[in-house]
């Protein structure tokens, strides 16, 4: 049965339960759970963490703990009984607990130790709390402790601080902001001294009677470590100053044995001591722990003849000291005992024994020696606080232990009536005695004994030490033969009082022998008396004793014999006739010194003082001994204080008018001298006697007389120090007249109050005089008031006592009135008068509500006049403070509305005033003091406050001004942060005060300044601060903890949500002043919809349509709300605000509201556009927050900056985020990209003198100067991104510029700069990137990449699996699509995120830079992958059923083509793909492409070989050819025979003839290529590889054979091959230049794109190797039957199976898109590994973009010529990267060298940088600059060799008969011209940058010589007797040559740039190429090698020209058109 409990209501979980019962409740360790009802061992009740789920637990889980139940029930709530700070340590911890963590996760190691040292601390001292087992006073200490850790770690953690009270929390309710905003301050204070533990001794504020903490140490000796001494011992310790060279404490004595311990058996473990009474500046000092060690036993230790056993002295031993300056800071933390090891040093020399101590503190290490490791003391030391009485009860262990307490010499700082002391202590200093006629000094040993006046000893009245009992008599220690001893030992005398007259002291010296008896013979001895005759003692100085001889007869029996002797010099001036016939002699030789320091409460050494206290004897002096008293020392005084107030009063009743003044005079000195520092605290001894002992009930008459004789005089006197000396001393003198007043009463029954009321009404008077008096003129009158106004406030106490508060306060009134205004009198003047009104205001008197309505209106009054004038604001912001204070706490009276209301007339304007002038100055602590007054005062306003307020104001005028006002200082309030960040309860009640206020203003706003008294700038006001106020960080709620923030809505709600309802009703009630808002408030407001809290958004997202309509009505759009509101958009989302909740808010009530209206289309165009730039700002932000890549932040940018350029139209928005981008770029080192974003803002600027403002880090210039520094900018960023062809034209830009401005030597520079590129572009190595595509599916992505499909440019090196990890680390969500199929539905709207990448390949949109023969391949390899905006992948398919026995016949490719956006590179290094189609390449295409693929790729490796650029090593070329022909022989090429050359395949397929017939003619041509191939393998063979070259032969004979029948007439074509020897001059000679009858060898071509060098396989056709549909099939690139005009549309070699060669083929490793960086192949064997190691250096093989500029030749029927399909296949016909492990040997040439197939050489490099934009700068190459009539013109075989050497020469390939078109040689070649100029056309290395115009002819400069060996070629390679050879005559084209030469010549020599896209139509045939072989016109070649050279020499060569331009058309024309066309393209 479950029954509700009555006691168990709260507690603790001591143990987890995990709730595994039905209805359980899932507690962890340290939750706390309210209890509701209870049954069999269980509880039913909820967590404080979650309140709202009930469950069950087990009650033996649960701690309970004491609770107050409230409203119990239903809705009952439980508080804890507990100590409020340990409610607040644990939820402290809680929180911290979070915080901790993140520390070590955020690397701030170094706190996270503190913090978890404090946070065990914590624990500990939380665990102290509870136990209950602490006094008050160690909970006091322990609460400190806390409270300063709490505070500490806040601070630290960022968290808010706690402000206190007495350790405790305050409530903010319960007092006036002032109080708390000091509370505030106190505690920041608190937290900054956490630090310095030590307390400064400062009397604070308020605690004016703050008796000093005094300090202790408790010194404990531990042990003493010897081993030499083996005696007994003493050890003294005492405190020693090292400064003033003196002792300051007593000493404490341990006495130990021989073994070393104590010789006491029951002071084992109780060796200890208490130094006591030290100040706090007595722990400044250079203090030391001092022990000397007396050892007793022999005279010498180590001599036993010297002296008897028997006979013990006191003799030095060592000393050891101890800085407590070093020890004082660990003591301190410390808080217990700690130990310290002080070694003992020994003396060298006993004469120096009183100073060993401050030798060995000197270090000064001659006069001491250093122990041996054994010797040492160990103690123990601890510092203790506090007064004696609380030191015994916190640590009574301590004293159980038998406590030693060792005392200051002296008095402490304070002496308490009632402390008596009566301590004598003597210092032993010195003596001289005489040899006496010893040979040897003496052994003196000093004896003393106190003696009584009647001769008797003294019982234990001498103290060596504390520690050890008291004694009668003392012996000193004994310094071997020294007769001057020094011996420094302090001895306190602790003599009774009443038998200190007459006592005296005695010391008798003796000489102690060593010899044999070991006697000690008494030589002398010294007296002293203690008292002097006239009752003074023995002042506190040196004294010089007379020392008289005596021996050991001689007797003191009678003392009688030496006391009437003279004692010392001055006693023998006092006695001169002294009987020389005396028993005692003087030795006048002899002297003895002691010191005496007398520490007694009722002795005194002053005569005065002993005369006025024995007055009585001396009753004719008494006004003497009355004047005296001034001169006695202060110390003596408050000694003997209670006496000397006795015997003034006693003196006073005696003769009141005779020495009453007198007696006054000396009680205000008395008094006074209480007031000093130095005896400050004997303010409560003053105190205590006056309630306690004082005794003249007459007095205050007398008192009261002298009091107004003194006022009444100040006046006239000129010297005025005995009357402000009385004016100080009055609040005593008020106390004793008072006292004495109630002492009277009491006695007489209350006789005589009229006399005594109208006494003090007359002193009043007297008073008020005083203070009204003109002290302008005089100083002495000035400071007489001042020391009045001082001391004024302290008398109301004590009148209280006998007047009514009523009473009082009209005396203080009249008092306070009396002043004369602030105006007359000066500024020191009027500070004294403040802080005496503030201290009446602090004062108990002000505290009642009668005196406050008294007494306030005076102080406003002054207060009021003080603020009018900007004076002393410190002071009055103090004395306002308490009164709100006061009024707070007092808020409950009745009366306190009505001091309200008189505070509001008086002060509310002239402190906004103030307010408004601090806040200008920026006076952080004044703004403070007074924004707490003015929140105090405000928040004290109710309704019928703020109604009087406002009814009050005379006009409207005047209402305004005072709203501006109190609007201004609340907008300052919140913008100047006057409160620091963590004061969170100060900032929020701030908040709450000024929500409050505007409420109660906006009625008065909206009645007064609506209609027709309309008035901007107070609703601007207005407006401004409600914007302010909501935007508040400390109002922020979402930010901060749930903990915290639900106490803050329980306690003040959501203050936005306040604002914001405030605010809207505000701007409803506007009505068709809106329009004034528009579009000033757009932007606050905005801000305000921006923050976090659907309510407000909710509130006021509204408003913007009310804007849009109002500007509608007026204007008649809304382009002011539109332009605004996006500007401020920007700003504010990258500022963090807003989010997608704001979004679709935003959205969703805009267009509810627009619908309605008649401009809805606008308004729901406007109101999309804006959400949709929100989504990109969003995303925006997103990418920025630190941990995104920089892909993404790329991306997003890039994204936004469009949508500002095409959507919205903000040029200024659009070029802020094109430097945002630039940097981005920069940061990645993009440095391509860099350039292209700020091309973008270049070509905003024209090169005009317009003048610009500042913009971003620009200057103010003009807008040709800004053109040119970007213009700069740009082409430093293409340097450092090696895209040097994009910084040509940028070049020739700014030299035009420049050229028109004769800025020669600009000039000079940008064309260096310009001719540097070429040499780069020529000489540095250039990587070509791979490009990727990636899909991002899914919605999680943002906004910008949502299932859309972009191509990326790889980084350098980057492959496919490299980049795939790296886009899957930038977004570690996504999972990787592992088919390349477009994803259906169900993915693109999933809520997850998908990739899906695979490798493309590009398009060149431009190929007639890649078509020219004489273009190097370095500057192809840029056109290939730049300018790209096309890419393709293939996957190929069965279609039909599919073959077993040959699938070539069904094996089909399905080509996608992705058109983007944009080229790449452009601004970014992706962009988005705008369109995809689909192809499919038939099984005879493909056939086609894979058979002139191999083609082409064995072309370029023999022509490798014929000109010896693989040097030596034949393998490659012996594999690439086994490969091919062993394949054909073994069914390769048979395959496709079977497959498309079958008889039923044609009947089936009449369409495929032409390409039927296209396909036989690759293969013919594959045998020619074969035929040479094997040519220049016979040359180069070694010897041991004959066989290999025999076994070839053998094939090539068979493979001819195979496919004899079907093309009869190929046993011609290869003489070189035939089975036959044929002589090698039968064999065509590779440099032999093509007559025209060669050319005639052309053949017909399907118009395919014949430029797929891309990724070809080197696999086998044979069907056993072939893969299967689901592998990567390698295509060809020709698309049969398309147009001429479609030819660039598939320009890629497809990836293939199928192969010519029969031995390596692997099925594809990759999905089946194949991307080419994961496509296989066999491994490389280790003999190519260096060959492979080469090819990494290269990029990957494809088709590239060619240049505008040269446009491809095309023939009259549209074919290519075929040999410009040969150019391309130079070094690697595969269609894999050429970093590939995988690539087949074919596939590993080296680079290509100059030949007649490749004009390029050198390894190639690819470039930084992804992709492209629209806009950027296409870059042609630049045109040739034509060679002078007589320059060689080589042609594309004409690297000749030596005669009888030369290898077989490659059959080339051409379409028609057409004259021939010379190909100059490589640029990098070395060139034998008749000029020696380089054979390039231009004279300068080719860029790959065109110009429209070319230059005249003229001679160029040699190139400098090249290093790169591998790009150079063989010089041997040239014929030496080419300079004697003719030059060659021009070949003519069909156009007129002299035409051509004449329009040639008029142009001049400036060349323009003309941008890539224009492609001028050439009028012109096209050049011819060189032919290629076809048989059944084939001309016999069966020429001897004389014939073919003959032919050589007679043929004229043509002059290599470029024909690129319409005749008729001048150049400049034709550059401006191109130019224009291309811009606006652009």
């Amino acid at each position: 049965m479950w029954t509700p409990t009555e006691e168990e209501k709260y507690g603790v979980v001591i143990c987890s339960f995990r709730g595994s019962v039905p209805q359980g409740l899932v507690l962890e360790i340290g939750e706390t759970v309210q209890i509701l009802e209870k049954c069999e061992g269980w509880y039913r009740g909820v967590s404080t963490k979650k309140p709202n789920v009930k469950g069950i637990f087990p009650a033996n889980y649960i701690h309970l703990k004491k609770a107050i139940v409230s409203n119990r029930g239903q809705y009952e709530t439980v508080v804890p009984l507990e100590d409020s700070i340990v409610t607040e340590v644990t939820a402290t911890l809680q929180e911290w607990a979070s915080l901790w963590k993140q520390l070590y996760v955020k690397h701030k190691v170094d706190l996270f130790y503190k913090l978890r040292h404090v946070m065990n601390e914590l624990i500990d001292l939380r665990r102290q709390l509870l136990s209950g087992h602490l006094t008050q006073d160690q909970v006091r200490e322990v609460k400190r402790h806390i409270t300063v850790r709490l505070d500490w770690g806040n601070e630290h953690l960022g968290l808010d601080l706690v402000p206190r009270k007495d350790f405790e929390v305050v409530d903010a309710d319960q007092i006036s902001v002032s109080d708390l905003y000091k509370m505030h301050l106190s505690s920041r204070q608190s937290v900054q001294q956490s630090t310095s533990q030590v307390d400064t001794m400062r009397p604070r504020h308020g605690e004016t009677c703050r008796i000093p903490v005094p300090h202790h140490f408790f010194l404990s000796l531990k042990s003493f470590t010897y081993n030499t001494i083996g005696e007994d011992t003493d050890v003294f310790f005492s405190l020693y100053d090292m400064r003033e060279g003196k002792q300051i404490s007593e000493r404490f004595l341990v006495r130990l044995n021989k073994n070393g311990g104590p010789r006491n058996p029951e002071k084992i473990e109780r060796m200890c001591a208490l130094f006591t009474d030290l100040s706090s500046k007595d722990m400044k000092r250079d203090l030391y722990v001092v022990a000397h060690v007396i050892r007793i036993g022999r005279m010498l230790l180590n001599d036993s003849k010297k002296g008897p056993a028997h006979l013990h002295y006191r003799r030095p031993y060592g000393c050891a000291v101890l800085s407590i300056l070093d020890v004082l800071q660990s003591l301190t933390e410390l808080k217990e005992e700690k130990d310290f090891v002080l070694k003992v040093y020994t003396c060298n020399n006993e004469s120096e024994w009183s100073q060993i101590h401050e030798n060995i503190i000197r270090k000064s290490s001659a006069k001491y020696s250093a122990p041996s490791a054994s010797h040492g003391l160990i103690i123990s030391l601890q510092l203790l606080r506090g007064d004696m009485e609380q030191i015994r009860r916190e640590n009574p262990m301590v004293f159980n232990r038998g406590l030693a307490i060792t005392r200051k010499l002296g008095f402490p700082d304070v002496i308490m009536p009632g402390d008596i002391r009566n301590d004598l202590y003597l210092t032993l200093e010195k003596g001289d005695f005489e040899r006496g006629g010893k040979s040897v000094q003496k052994n003196i040993e000093v004896t003393m004994y106190v003696l009584y006046a009647d001769g008797e000893i003294l019982k234990d009245c001498i103290s060596l030490g504390s520690g050890e009992p008291n004694r009668s008599s003392y012996h000193s220690f004994v310094l071997y033969h020294s007769n001057s001893p020094r011996w420094g030992e302090i001895i306190k005398l602790p003599i009774p009082i009443d038998r200190f007259r007459g006592s005296h002291l005695r010391f008798e010296f003796r000489h102690c022998s060593t010899k044999d008896k070991g006697e000690k013979k008494l030589f002398g001895f010294a007296f002293s008396p203690l008292m002097r005759d006239d009752g003074t003692t023995l002042s506190d100085d040196i004294h010089e004793l007379y020392v008289y001889k005596c021996d050991e007869n001689s007797t003191f029996n009678n003392h009688a014999l030496y006391l009437g002797l003279p004692c010392c010099k001055e006693d023998y001036n006092g006695c001169p006739n002294i009987p020389s016939s005396l028993i005692f002699q003087r030795s006048t030789k002899e002297s003895f010194f002691i010191s005496t320091q007398l520490s007694s409460t009722k002795l005194t050494q002053n005569v005065d003082l002993l005369a006025l206290l024995k007055w009585k004897a001396f009753p004719d002096r008494i006004m003497d001994i009355l004047g005296r008293l001034r001169h006695v020392s202060g110390e003596e005084i408050v000694k003997f204080l209670q006496d000397i107030l006795d015997t003034l009063f006693v003196i006073l009743d005696d003769n009141t008018e005779k020495y009453g003044l007198l007696v006054f005079q000396s009680l205000v000195f008395i008094i006074n001298l209480l007031r000093d520092i130095k005896y400050f605290h004997f303010r409560p001894v003053m105190d205590t006697y006056i309630q306690k002992h004082f005794a003249g009930a007459l007095a205050y008459k007398e008192l009261i007389r002298c009091l107004k004789w003194y006022m009444d005089c100040s006046a006239e006197l000129i010297r005025q120090d005995h009357i402000q000396e009385a004016m100080r001393a009055l609040e005593y003198l008020f106390k004793f007249i008072v006292q004495s007043r109630i002492l009277y009463s009491r006695a007489t029954c209350g006789m005589e109050e009229e006399q005594f009321r109208s006494s003090i009404q007359e002193l009043f008077q007297s008073i008020r005089f005083v203070l009204s008096l003109d002290s302008r003129n005089s100083e002495t009158l000035l400071f007489t008031q001042a020391a009045l106004l001082n001391s004024f406030p302290t008398i109301f106490d004590e009148l209280l006592q006998m007047f009514t508060v009523q009473e009082v306060a009209e005396f203080v009134r009249g008092t306070l009135g009396s002043m004369p205004s602030t105006v007359h009198i000066g500024q020191s003047m009027d500070v004294v008068k403040l802080q005496s009104i503030a201290r009446t205001v602090d004062s108990r008197l002000f505290s009642f509500s009668e005196s406050r309505r008294i007494l306030l209106p005076v102080v406003l009054h002054h207060i009021h006049l003080h603020l009018r004038q900007q004076k002393e604001l410190l002071i009055c912001s103090g004395i306002l403070g308490s009164i709100f204070s006061i009024v707070k706490t007092s808020s409950l009276e009745a009366d306190v509305m009505e001091e309200v209301e008189m505070m509001v007339e008086s002060l509310l304007d002239v402190l906004l005033q103030t307010l408004l002038t601090i806040m200008s100055k920026s006076h952080a602590q004044e703004a403070g003091e007074y924004v707490s007054c003015l929140l105090s005062l405000l928040r004290q306003m109710c309704d019928t406050h703020y109604q009087h307020l406002l009814d009050n104001f005379q006009s409207k005028d005047e209402l305004k001004e005072f709203l501006l006002k109190i609007f201004c200082v609340f907008r300052n309030l919140m913008k100047m942060s006057v409160f620091p960040r963590d004061w969170m309860v100060m900032r929020l009640l701030t908040s709450n005060i000024i929500v409050t206020t505007v409420q109660y203003l906006s009625s008065a706003l909206h009645k007064n300044f609506t209609e027709t008294d309309f008035d901007f700038k107070v609703w601007n006001s207005y407006f401004s601060l409600a914007v302010l106020f909501i935007n508040q960080p400390s109002l922020q709620l979402e930010i901060i903890t749930s903990t915290k923030r639900k106490k803050i809505l329980d306690k003040y709600g959501d203050m936005r949500v306040m604002m914001a309802y405030e605010l809207f009703s505000m701007w409803q009630n506007l009505g068709e002043h809106k329009i004034h808002f528009i579009p000033g408030m757009i932007g606050p407001f905005l801000g305000v919809t921006l923050v976090p809290q659907p309510e407000v958004r909710n509130i006021m997202i509204p408003i913007f349509h009310d804007m849009m309509d109002w500007e509608q009505r007026k204007n008649g759009n809304f382009k002011q709300v539109e332009a605004e509101l996006i500007d401020k958009l920007d700003s504010m989302v990258s500022e963090g605000k807003g989010d997608e909740s704001y979004r679709e808010l935003f959205g969703l009530l805009l267009l509810e509201k627009v619908e309605q209206e008649t401009w809805r289309e606008t308004g729901i165009s406007f109101v999309t556009s804006v959400t949709r730039l929100m989504e990109r700002l969003l995303d925006y932000r997103d990418c920025m927050k630190g941990e995104e890549t920089e892909n993404k932040k790329i991306g997003c940018t890039v994204n936004l900056m469009n949508f500002y350029k095409s959507e919205i139209n903000k040029e200024e928005m659009y070029i802020r985020y094109i430097h945002k981008l630039c940097d981005m770029h920069l940061q990645a080192e993009n440095y391509t990209e860099a350039a292209f974003t700020l091309l973008l803002y270049c070509e905003l600027l024209q090169w005009e003198e317009r003048p610009l403002r500042e913009f971003l880090h620009y200057p103010s210039q003009t807008e040709w100067q800004r053109k040119e520094g970007l213009c700069r900018k740009i082409i430093h960023y293409f340097n450092k991104g090696k895209s040097w062809e994009f910084g040509i034209p940028l070049c020739r830009e700014l030299a035009c510029q420049y050229e028109s401005l004769y800025d020669y030597q600009s000039l000079s520079w940008i064309r260096k700069m310009e001719a540097s590129y070429y040499d780069n572009i020529m000489e540095q190595q250039r990587l070509e990137p791979e490009f990727f595509r990636v899909g991002f599916y899914g919605r999680k992505f943002p906004f910008f990449l949502r299932n859309k499909e972009y191509v990326c440019r790889g980084h350098d090196y980057e492959r496919l699996e490299a980049f795939q990890q790296r886009m899957l680390s930038e977004f570690p969500q996504a999972v990787a699509m592992q088919h390349p199929n477009h994803p259906d539905d169900t993915i693109l709207q999933c809520d997850a995120q998908y990739l899906q990448i695979y490798a493309v390949t590009p398009i060149p949109d431009y190929v007639d830079v890649l078509q020219m023969d004489r273009v190097p391949d370095r500057v192809k390899s840029f056109y290939r992958v730049n300018n790209v905006r096309k890419f393709r992948y293939d996957r190929p398919f069965h279609k039909g059923p599919k073959d077993k026995e040959n699938e070539f016949k069904s094996l089909w490719i399905e080509r996608t083509t992705l058109t983007l956006t944009h080229s790449l590179p452009g601004i970014s290094r992706w962009f988005e793909v705008e369109r995809r189609e689909l192809v499919e390449v038939s099984p005879l295409e493909n056939a086609i492409q894979v058979v002139e693929n191999k083609n082409q790729e064995l072309r370029a490796l023999i022509s490798q070989y014929q000109h010896k650029q693989v040097h030596g090593n034949v393998n490659l070329l012996s594999m690439c050819l086994n490969g091919v022909i062993d394949a054909a022989v073994n069914g390769g090429i048979a395959r496709y025979q079977e497959a498309f050359f079958d008889k039923d395949y044609i009947t089936k397929h009449p369409g495929d003839a032409e390409k039927i017939t296209q396909l036989k003619e690759l293969m013919q041509e594959q045998v020619h290529v074969l035929g040479v191939g094997l040519a220049v393998h016979e040359k180069f063979v070694h010897p041991e590889m004959r066989p290999l070259h025999k076994k070839l032969i053998d094939q090539f004979q068979m493979m001819r054979a195979s496919l004899y029948h079907e093309f009869p007439g190929l046993d011609k074509l290869s003489p070189a091959c035939s089975g036959t020897s044929t002589p090698r001059g039968n064999v065509l000679a590779s440099h032999s230049p093509m007559s025209p009858e060669n050319i005639k060898m052309t053949h017909r071509h399907s118009p395919m794109n014949l430029m797929g060098t891309g990724r070809h396989s080197s696999s086998s056709l044979s069907s056993h190797t072939s893969s299967e549909a689901g592998n990567v099939v390698m295509l060809g690139d020709s698309s049969m039957g398309e147009a001429p005009e479609d030819l660039y549309h598939h320009m890629q070699a497809s990836p293939s199976s199928s192969s010519l060669s029969s031995t390596h083929s692997a099925p594809s490793q990759m999905i089946t898109s194949a991307p080419s960086s994961a496509r296989g192949s066999p491994s490389l064997p280790d003999k190519y590994r260096h060959a492979r190691e080469m090819m990494l250096l290269l990029p990957t093989h494809r088709d590239r973009p060619s240049s505008a500029m040269y446009p491809a030749a095309i023939l009259e029927n549209g074919q290519l010529p075929n040999f410009q399909r040969a150019l391309f296949q130079q070094v690697v016909g595969a269609c894999k990267p050429c970093s590939d492990p995988n690539l087949s040997v074919a596939e590993k040439a080296v680079p290509a060298a100059p030949s007649s197939w490749s004009l390029d050489s050198g390894a190639r490099e690819a470039q930084p940088f992804l992709s492209a934009h629209t806009g950027c700068i296409l870059a042609p190459p630049v045109p040739p600059r034509s060679l002078l009539h007589g320059h060689y013109s080589l042609h594309f075989d004409a690297f000749h060799h030596p005669l009888g050497d030369t290898p077989p020469a490659l059959p080339a390939r051409t379409l028609r008969k057409s004259p021939l078109h010379p190909i100059p040689a490589s640029p990098t070649s070395p060139q034998s011209g008749l000029d020696g100029s380089n054979s390039t056309l231009s004279g300068s290395a080719s860029s790959g940058v065109s110009s429209l115009s070319e230059s005249n002819f003229g001679h160029s400069s040699e190139a400098p010589p090249r290093t790169d060996t591998m790009d150079s070629v063989p010089s041997q390679a040239w014929n030496a007797d080419e300079d004697l050879e003719p030059p060659y005559l021009p070949v003519h084209y069909s156009l007129s040559e002299s035409a051509v030469l004449d329009s040639i010549k008029a142009q001049p020599c400036r060349s323009h740039s003309a941008p890539g896209c224009v492609i001028p139509q050439d009028p012109m045939d096209p050049p011819a190429l060189p032919p290629k072989p076809y048989h059944p016109r084939l001309p016999a070649l069966e020429h001897d090698e004389g014939m073919l050279l003959r032919e050589e020499a007679e043929r004229p060569r043509g002059l290599h020209r470029k024909a690129s331009l319409p005749p008729g058309s001048t150049k400049e024309e034709q550059a401006r058109m191109a130019w224009e066309h291309s811009r606006g393209e652009q």
